[in-house]
């Protein structure tokens, strides 16, 4: 990986909206789309509650002429508007444009392992290679009918759920979230964009930990902020605290980071915890508003050789914990997880009440009814942390001994291993040839590396582990 330092990403300018629209000597403004579009058609009669919702901010109270005359409402004018000639949105095509590589990816990426029939060895995402494991479906079949008819009504925060995953947090953490701390979400995905969405306005920035999970950045994006990365340090894999705190500008309004730390395995120590809640701390206080903490916490019960996990959002407040189920259950299609807000938030009723609106305007982000149900049953499940540990003992231990270079993670599920040759795209199609499949390091911002998941079988380790060694061969390395 490169070394550190920050990058700064964001719209472009040409975004600037605008509602100006002269027409026969008529100011557009006066109208509302529809009443324009009837002027336009010639029609005399305009209906008086076009704009009945448009009243925001002081507005401007305008005649219009005619032969029938009314009062409408409408906010300022904020700029000059133009009319965009591309079929899908500009913001949306600037998404697309960030996310293209690993949407890209991921579709030659199917083909390929369709393609290579059932002994492919697919070690590319945190997909279940295996049954699911004992116990989930039963909770599912258990909770799936009731005699009360609301069973599966529109639920936001399912009471049960909402104590189930506070009792559970507190119990591993030695906290004390309490219920109505719990927002329910689809997952950390839906909780990290519904708590971007809630926080951020037009302008202001996040700032990412690199390496970071490829959809960070879309999220931010669409939130209309701006993501700047600063580099984890090089050797330890552990946040570079100075390198945040020189970032943080009056533009900031909050800081992602994701512990334990995927693709690196790196669970941060308390030391560095300190740290970062006093920068940011100090970052509050010199901008006047909270710099919020996002603490991405999926992996954070999948630890190994004894590790202990500390949650980033035990040491600052203003902190939005966030947790999926998805990664724990190895159930990464049913979208079930949280958002804890602290109890001493400092403006905790209002931030509550924006995920909900957050929620509402993303489409109901909240999980489904039956998920939520179930949730006091799923919370005691878990994958075999132990075996995942046995897969990354042998898999380091195989890959060392044939020449690959990797470090050993402290928690999560994945090895990031050096590739034997600067392309690391190019060789991890060298070991799609051979029936492999790992994802290249350049999608999560690691060039030079690539990752291999170990949520694999142990069949596909057997299969793989002759063919990595293969592979580093025809690139030129030992083995």
């Amino acid at each position: 990986m490169t070394g550190g330092g920050v990058h700064v990403t964001g719209p472009s300018s040409d975004l600037e909206p605008n509602s100006t629209r002269p027409f026969d000597g008529v100011d557009a403004d006066a109208l509302g789309d529809d009443a324009w579009q009837a002027r336009e058609n010639n029609h005399t009669e305009v209906d008086p509650t076009v704009n009945a919702f448009a009243v925001c901010h002081e507005p401007t109270q305008r005649v219009v002429p005619g032969p029938i005359r009314y009062t409408v409402s409408r906010s300022p004018s904020s700029g000059a508007w133009n009319m965009p000639t591309s079929p899908v949105s500009r913001i949306t095509a600037r998404i697309a444009e960030t996310a293209e590589p690993f949407i890209r990816f991921f579709s030659e990426y199917a083909d390929h392992r369709d393609a290579a029939g059932p002994d492919a060895s697919d070690f590319v995402a945190g997909n279940p290679q295996e049954p699911v494991i004992d116990g989930y479906a039963e909770a599912i079949r258990r909770h799936a009918y009731s005699d009360d008819p609301r069973w599966f009504a529109y639920t936001m925060n399912d009471p049960g759920a909402q104590a189930a995953a506070a009792a559970s947090l507190n119990e591993r953490l030695g906290s004390r979230f309490r219920p109505d701390d719990i927002v329910m979400t689809n997952a950390a995905m839906a909780g990290l964009a519904t708590s971007l969405r809630a926080v951020c306005d037009d302008g202001d920035e996040v700032i990412m930990v690199s390496p970071p999970h490829f959809l960070y950045e879309p999220m931010i994006l669409a939130a209309g902020a701006t993501a700047v990365r600063v580099r984890m340090r090089e050797g330890d894999f552990d946040v570079d605290v100075d390198g945040i705190a020189g970032a943080i500008t009056a533009r900031t309004r909050a800081v992602i980071v994701n512990s334990p730390h995927n693709p690196t395995g790196r669970i941060y120590p308390p030391s560095t915890l300190r740290r970062l809640a006093d920068a940011l701390t100090e970052g509050s206080r010199t901008n006047g508003r909270a710099v919020y903490l996002l603490s991405d916490e999926a992996y954070h019960r999948i630890v190994f050789d004894g590790n202990t996990f500390e949650s980033p959002a035990m040491h600052y407040p203003s902190s939005f914990l966030i947790y999926t189920f998805g990664k724990t259950l190895l159930t990464p299609g049913q979208r079930l997880g949280y958002i804890a807000v602290p109890p001493d938030m400092p403006d905790r009723e209002e931030v509550l009440r924006s995920l909900t609106v957050a929620q509402l305007v993303s489409g109901w982000a909240w999980p489904n009814a039956l998920l939520q149900h179930a949730l006091r049953d799923l919370e005691g499940l878990t994958i075999d942390v132990g075996h995942v540990q046995e897969r990354r003992d042998l898999m380091v231990a195989a890959l060392r001994d044939v020449g690959y270079e990797l470090h050993s993670p402290e928690a999560a599920f994945y090895l990031l291993v050096r590739s034997p040759i600067e392309d690391d795209e190019k060789f991890t199609e060298l070991l799609a040839g051979n029936g492999v499949f790992v994802m290249p390091g350049r999608l999560l911002e690691a060039p030079g590396f690539f990752r291999i998941s170990l949520t694999s079988s142990d069949a596909m380790i057997e299969r793989a582990l002759p063919l990595f060694a293969e592979t580093l061969a025809q690139a030129g390395g030992r083995a």
